[in-house]
Formats: C-alpha cells, sequence, structure tokens
C-alpha cells in the first residue's frame, strides 16, 4: 500500500473474493482503461451500458473492442431499459456478453427470450414487494436493487433505504445505488447481499473511472470483514 491506496499487487479480489463471499460489480464502463484496471483489481464483473439516454452509454463498436481484450473469468454484462427485441440481439451478436441486465419495465417473458442469464433491476420504492418480484421473474439470476427516481433509470448517485430489504428472498440480492467508498462498509455491515453494484461513486467525471476511488471501494469491502 503506497500513500494509503491499494494498487494492483496488493488489492485482487480473485484472491480475496473467496474470503469475502461477495461480488463486485463496477457498472458504466466506457474505455479499456478502467476495464484492464479494474479486471486487474479482480472485479467479478464489468457493466456496460446500452441505453442511449445515459451519459454512461457505450456504442456496440467501442463496448465490443473493450470486451474483446478482457482477460477470462471476468462476466461483461449489457445494461438494456426498455430495448426492442433487435437491439438485445445486436448487442448480443457483436459483443460477449455473458449477462443480460434489465433495467426498464421489461416483463419476465421478454427477459427469457435470449437464451443468455439475466438480473432484473427493481426500483426500490415505499412498500415495494420484493417478494412478488422474486415469483414474478422466477427465472432471473438475481434482482438488483435501485434508488427509485421518476427521472433517471439508475445512476441517481443516491442511496436508498437499505431497511426495506426484506432477508428471505428466494434469489440473490445485488445492492446498487448511489454506493462509494465512504459508505460501501455500512452497507456491508449491515446486510450482506450476494453482490453490490458501483459506478457514480468511484468515476472523477460521468463515464470516466476514478482509479484511486476503486482502490478504495474495494478496500471498504475488505474492511468490512466479509
Amino acid at each position: 500500500m503506497r500513500n494509503g491506496v491499494y494498487h494492483h499487487q496488493t488489492t485482487n479480489l480473485n484472491f480475496l473474493g473467496i474470503q469475502l463471499g461477495i461480488k463486485i460489480k463496477f457498472c458504466g464502463i466506457t474505455n479499456s482503461e478502467d476495464a484492464n484496471y479494474a479486471s486487474d483489481l479482480g472485479a467479478d464483473a464489468l457493466g456496460f451500458v446500452f441505453y442511449s439516454q445515459s451519459p454512461r452509454f457505450v456504442s456496440l463498436d467501442k463496448a465490443s473492442k473493450i470486451i474483446d481484450k478482457l482477460p477470462p473469468f471476468i462476466t461483461s454484462v449489457g445494461l438494456f431499459v426498455n430495448p426492442t427485441e433487435a437491439e438485445v440481439l445486436d448487442v448480443i451478436n457483436e459483443c460477449r456478453i455473458n449477462l443480460l441486465q434489465f433495467h426498464g419495465d421489461e416483463d419476465e417473458s421478454f427477459c427469457t427470450k435470449f437464451n443468455l442469464p439475466y438480473i432484473k433491476a427493481i426500483p426500490m420504492k415505499p412498500h415495494v414487494n420484493l417478494l412478488k418480484f422474486c415469483d414474478d421473474y422466477s427465472s432471473a439470476k438475481a434482482l438488483l436493487l435501485d434508488t427509485y427516481s421518476t427521472d433517471l433509470r439508475g445512476g441517481t448517485g443516491k442511496t436508498f433505504d437499505w431497511k426495506l430489504i426484506p432477508l428471505n428472498t428466494s434469489k440473490p440480492i445485488i445492492i446498487a445505488g448511489g454506493l462509494n467508498p465512504q459508505n460501501i462498509k455500512n452497507l456491508l455491515e449491515s446486510i450482506r447481499p450476494y453482490g453490490v453494484d458501483v459506478s457514480g461513486g468511484i468515476e472523477s467525471i460521468k463515464g470516466k473511472k476514478d482509479h484511486q476511488l476503486m482502490n478504495e471501494f474495494i478496500t471498504g469491502v475488505i474492511n468490512a470483514g466479509v
């Protein structure tokens, strides 16, 4: 560790993930530099946003070039918001996507069209019934819980009330929404999800990751002792 920051050699979740028992996804990847740094750190998954209204949108060609350079054992996740079937198929055909992530109003029948595993994002409104969502999306690999907004589909930079998360869900739970190096330890000391998903909390500007913040986020997970 130099100057309080963990570097490639000392912070590698490919090793630590066995001990921590939690999966880490860095989302909103737009360039190879950030993707390769994340993979060097040992991130389990990288998210690529194929939603044109997002500031983290990445084109098919660019995403394909980034993914082609990734090492093995890194899951590439394609994020969509109310896409057409053709749009999803274009991504699958052009990019080596391993997992689909649906952030819109897609029903289960749509999510299962593509012969790939998927996770479904759930906006955490007051009185949300996550147990019902587990039934409604019984084919999903996991539910991703994100902050509810009337304007944005993810990427709000705000947390939701973690007390809304029930302890008896039948699906693995991934927590997103406003996570950053300052609050990740608090989250993991109160809730033990299957995984965490961070984007804006590790950025210098939207679409560009801050490598020091990426290190600090992982340090927060380590310090939580999970």
